[in-house]
């Protein structure tokens, strides 16, 4: 169980430069992440196209691949 402390921020009008600045940063880091997962899928496709996978064995590389992703996304956590 982890102890968190919630601070409320009072926000201004001065401050919508910074939030318009947080908000372009939170959408280029989804852009970034779905090239990311665009480029990892194309991968996998170009794996299974070129060693001729069965149906099982490109379920099975897939499965690989989201257990993968997963760990990964524990380990930011």
């Amino acid at each position: 169980m982890r102890n968190e402390q919630v601070k409320e921020i009072k926000i201004g009008e001065d401050d919508a430069g910074l939030l318009a600045l947080l908000n372009e940063t939170r959408m280029d880091e989804r852009r970034n992440r779905a090239k990311a997962m665009a480029a990892r899928l194309d991968s996998l496709a170009a794996r299974i196209q070129s060693r001729q996978l069965s149906f099982a064995e490109a379920a099975e590389l897939l499965r690989s691949e989201a257990e993968n992703i997963n760990n990964q996304a524990q380990e930011l956590h």
